[in-house]
């Protein structure tokens, strides 16, 4: 029986647009640049000095469990399409098939970004 090919979802949207909801229906590891300020007790704590590094650890988590054959959905805002870059590259380092899914509810969301923030998103949106 022939392995199943290797699937990597990229779910893009505002901050309260769906986005963990919609990666959490699917079956596969679920990422996130949030995840990185979770600390062990489950708080969030966010720091903006330290969102390269968040983005360079959900890059990193994402190869990981690639390269042991798991399935990837990667739930960020990913505004701007360079910011999907380095996960375009890594599908096609693992031969994954990459799905883009956007969403675009508004709901509240769950870090307290502001609306003016949101909407310079809105703004700076790439489709």
């Amino acid at each position: 029986m022939a392995n199943k090919p290797l699937k990597l979802t990229l779910i893009r949207g505002l901050p309260g647009s769906g986005k963990s909801t919609l990666a959490s229906t699917i079956d596969a590891v679920h990422l996130e640049a949030d995840m990185y300020f979770v600390d062990k007790q489950g708080d969030y704590h966010y720091r903006a000095d330290e969102i390269a590094n968040a983005h360079r650890w959900c890059q990193q988590q994402t190869e990981y469990h690639l390269a042991k054959g798991s399935n990837v959905v990667v739930a960020n805002t990913f505004v701007k399409q360079w910011e999907m870059q380095a996960y375009k590259e890594l599908a096609d380092k693992y031969q994954a098939a990459l799905a883009v899914r956007v969403c675009s509810a508004a709901y509240p969301n769950i870090h307290g970004v502001s609306q003016d923030i949101i909407e310079t998103m809105r703004a700076n949106w790439e489709d």
